[in-house]
């Protein structure tokens, strides 16, 4: 195997060891974070940093990189306080990749990229029309990761919206039949498939596929 200690990852090339250290701990998933700034511009853009946080209540964290230069996305989550989360299928991932563009925050990335905007329900930060997975979030705290001044939000889920055929009986969501796609490092976009899926596992007792 190759092998690299810390001291050896750091005096790699910058491209090559983002790349590597993006990747490395596998797939991440693929969003598209929409907002819209108090002077009412609307923003969409790309992101691989959305994780779960818990169920009850419903909360999500976004990482965002250090803001020494302008972070719109994080800029309008802030002054407005709401934002959605998009999933990415397989039909407009191109238009997806766009979005991390540096456009100016007076231009919309919607416009540039393609990709439509949708409100629902009179919630104020747009929606990704053909999004099959839309999140209506609210800000919630952030906090500062000192060693390398990212900023990780919280965001509580206030609104789901979801295609009904992806639902299943225990409301597990099949993201292989929603045609979702998952990000390896920063460019890169996979569709993956479900190999199998497991009854909770317990001491002592055996581990059976519940995959239908």
């Amino acid at each position: 195997m190759t092998y690299y200690n810390q001291q050896e990852l750091i005096k790699l090339d910058k491209l090559f060891r983002g790349n590597l250290i993006n990747s490395c701990t596998g797939y991440k998933s693929a969003n598209l974070i929409a907002t819209k700034s108090v002077a009412g511009i609307e923003n969409v853009a790309v992101f691989n940093s959305v994780s779960h946080i818990g169920s009850n209540p419903p909360i999500l964290s976004i990482l965002f990189r250090p803001t020494t230069v302008s972070r719109n996305t994080y800029t309008n989550i802030k002054d407005t306080g709401i934002f959605s989360i998009n999933s990415i299928s397989e039909d407009f991932i191109k238009q997806a990749h766009h979005t991390a563009a540096k456009y100016d925050d007076t231009i919309s990335e919607f416009d540039k990229s393609n990709l439509k905007q949708e409100y629902r329900d009179g919630f104020e930060a747009p929606f990704v029309q053909n999004s099959i997975i839309q999140l209506g979030c609210r800000y919630l705290n952030e906090y500062l990761i000192k060693e390398n001044d990212t900023i990780l939000v919280l965001g509580s889920i206030e609104h789901l919206y979801l295609k009904e055929n992806i639902i299943l009986e225990d409301g597990w969501l099949d993201l292989e039949k929603a045609n979702s796609i998952a990000i390896t490092g920063l460019d890169a976009y996979s569709k993956p498939k479900l190999i199998d899926r497991f009854n909770y596992a317990r001491p002592e007792q055996e581990v059976k596929s519940i995959k239908k």
